[in-house]
């Protein structure tokens, strides 16, 4: 008997025309931007302020979180060359 079951070919079929679902946006602390950007806090606030930096969310009174997509983003402007 074998051991390993095989896919039938109409299973492994159906298994790559379901798309793909995008994981959801995912939500950076401060630290991680941190780590992420190579900025100091006061560098990453300050430029918020300025408008060079993505927008942090805040999700109460003492959690400021940042959009992955957004910083990712960022970081991809500054590679070219951007601002």
């Amino acid at each position: 008997m074998n051991a390993h079951p095989q896919l039938s070919e109409d299973s492994a079929s159906a298994d790559q025309a379901s798309p793909q679902v995008p994981s959801p946006p995912r939500l950076l602390r401060l630290p991680e931007v941190i780590d992420r950007v190579g900025l100091r806090r006061s560098a990453i606030y300050q430029r918020m302020s300025e408008g060079r930096f993505p927008k942090s969310r805040s999700l109460g009174p003492k959690c400021a979180v940042w959009v992955e997509a957004e910083i990712d983003q960022w970081i991809c402007e500054i590679a070219k060359g951007g601002s």
